[in-house]
């Protein structure tokens, strides 16, 4: 019976136990104990290793004492254990391995502890959980290098099963996609290189790097290497069910003890708490996108990036908090942070100040399904050093764009046709180098550039004089307020009633005219944003590339959505001007 067959038997087992209600509950409860299972597995290579090994996990909890099934004199194989006892017996294992571990015994007590803290059992027949436990038994072998690398596929297996946003579309991402985007940033073993992931999942993006460090290793290199490559990987994940897949996803790909898995939210540990000596190397990450932080959460941030989406809210930390001087990133985020104004343009200018954001992959619709069929992009950018000349000093100067293509005959991806790995040699071909500043690339009609820096020079030229103009403006009405404070200070003591009533005219006529400046500031400045802001409207298309007509009624949908938008700004546009103008004329009459 092939792995993914075993699994679904499994649910369907859980599926007549009265105690497991829906898919989520069903992934959580084969979590753990595939967990246990492949801790113990692991403990006989450690055991074989040194011999005075000594389990964090209490013996008779250990699954070899429990729940693996053993051979009798006539070859049969039996529980351990009955049905009628199971259930009291893992919940004392529960509340052992909760409550009474000492997580400061060691790394590897601390690991068990957090994986249980959160974890349920959720089954209520011990019969039920047996016949589980047999089928585990019976197919999954991770002593077996098959059964360890099939692995990432039975927990896609898994998270197809939950189709909602909030469960599983937060954290899988294809496996071409992982591999991609580490084998672009390219960790160094040699260099000693961290990797994290701040919102790692189930770990696809460190079991990349981990392989990835791996392929480095030679017949020269020495234990130190091995060893070094567990100290560099570094991920941190919020919810309880993704982290407790990502620990074990970890066991199997060889980190012994996986205690740089965090459980916690990155986002939630208050700003000044980050210190410098966390930054990494390389960042590589999908963040959680479209969803919204609890109240609080984010309320330290700087005031001008102050946001509570989830996507916006990795970027500003990645930026100020993670990535190291010359470090490199590289993050999926939807085509809505590209074309986003308001908070979503602060970011971008953030990015592109402190940042080079060299290339900008834009992948085809589908990548993501089930998950989400929001088109998304693959952004690589290196963080900046300082600089102190008290200019407003960018890194970003040229920005590539490549447009990932489907493969011939594809109009989309999906479950059974996903995206795949080969299909980015083309890009890894024309990639180039980041060390001579991508000289090697060539335009296409896959692939084009802005200069960035032209467009921003050029908007700021033109945005400069209102800018000017709108500060001169409320400079102006700062010193007629001056005059209002000083003209109503005057009247301190006054019993002058004429006195106090020409006064108070003055200060009303002054009054008057310190608002038409501040009005005639503010459109100054907006006639300046509406000039300047533009320039970070990072979605765009290859200017080169031949017009290619769309049947798809998703896309035409788009289109039609976008025109009647565009009717309606240039109606909204139109009616403000023809206000402006009759105000305007009806004024002159009246004077």
């Amino acid at each position: 019976m092939s792995l993914s067959t075993t699994i679904k038997s499994i649910q369907d087992i859980m599926r007549k136990d009265d105690g497991v209600d829906g898919d989520a509950q069903r992934l959580g409860q084969l979590t753990w104990m595939l967990f246990l299972k492949v801790f113990d597995q692991r403990e006989e290579e450690w055991e074989d290793d040194d011999p005075a090994y000594v389990s964090p996990i209490p013996e008779r909890f250990r699954w070899r004492n429990w729940a693996a099934y053993r051979t009798d004199a006539q070859g049969k194989k039996k529980p351990q254990i009955a049905g009628s006892e199971v259930i009291p017996f893992v919940t004392d294992m529960f509340n052992t391995l909760k409550n009474d571990l000492d997580g400061s015994k060691g790394p590897q007590h601390l690991v068990i502890k957090q994986v249980f803290e959160d974890a349920n059992n959720y089954m209520k027949s011990g019969t039920l959980m047996l016949s589980v436990i047999e089928k585990l038994e019976d197919a999954i072998d991770f002593h077996d290098f098959k059964t360890r690398s099939s692995l990432g596929d039975v927990y896609e297996q898994m998270l197809n099963d939950l189709r909602g946003a909030g469960n599983a579309g937060e954290f899988y991402t294809p496996r071409a996609i992982t591999s991609f985007m580490v084998a672009q940033v390219n960790p160094s073993l040699a260099k000693r290189e961290t990797v994290l992931d701040p919102a790692c999942g189930t770990g696809g993006f460190l079991t990349a790097a981990i392989d990835h460090f791996r392929n480095q290793l030679s017949n020269k290199s020495g234990a130190d290497d091995k060893r070094a490559i567990e100290e560099l990987i570094r991920g941190i994940e919020k919810k309880q069910l993704p982290h407790l897949l990502c620990t074990t996803n970890m066991l199997l790909h060889g980190i012994d003890v996986p205690s740089q898995i965090e459980h916690r939210n990155t986002l939630g540990r208050p700003w000044n708490d980050w210190r410098a000596h966390e930054k990494v190397d390389c960042l590589i990450t999908n963040p959680p996108f479209g969803g919204y932080e609890d109240d609080g959460v984010g309320a330290d941030f700087p005031s001008d990036l102050r946001t509570r989406e989830t996507a916006d809210m990795f970027i500003t930390l990645i930026i100020k908090k993670l990535l190291k001087e010359n470090g490199r990133a590289a993050v999926v985020l939807p085509d809505g942070f590209l074309f986003g104004d308001g908070i979503k343009g602060q970011l971008k200018r953030l990015l592109l100040r402190e940042c080079n954001l060299h290339t900008i992959v834009r992948l085809p619709k589908g990548v993501f399904a089930p998950y989400t069929t929001i088109k998304t992009n693959l952004l690589f950018f290196t963080k900046g050093a300082m600089v102190d000349d008290g200019s407003d000093h960018f890194h970003t100067e040229t920005i590539w764009f490549y447009e990932h293509q489907y493969p011939a005959g594809y109009k989309s991806y999906s479950k059974t046709k996903p995206i795949r790995l080969e299909e980015f040699k083309p890009l890894q071909e024309w990639w180039g180098s980041e060390d001579n500043d991508f000289a090697d690339r060539e335009p296409s009609e896959f692939a084009f550039r802005i200069d960035f820096k032209a467009k921003r020079e050029a908007a700021e030229a033109a945005a400069k004089p209102h800018w000017q103009r709108a500060e001169a403006l409320n400079n102006e009405a700062v010193a007629l307020e001056g005059e209002m404070r000083a003209l109503r200070t005057s009247l301190t003591g006054t019993t002058n009633a004429q006195h106090r009533r020409v006064v108070e005219g003055e200060i009303a006529a002054i009054r008057d005219q310190a608002e038409t400046k501040r009005s005639q500031a503010r459109d100054a400045q907006a006639v300046g944003d509406r000039l300047y802001w533009p320039i970070y409207n990072l979605d765009l298309k290859n200017p080169d590339a031949p017009d290619q007509e769309s049947h798809d009624p998703d896309v035409l949908l788009e289109k039609y959505a976008a025109l009647l938008s565009q009717i309606q700004e240039t109606q909204n546009q139109l009616k403000s001007e023809l206000g402006a103008a009759l105000a305007h004329h009806v004024l002159g009459e009246a004077v």
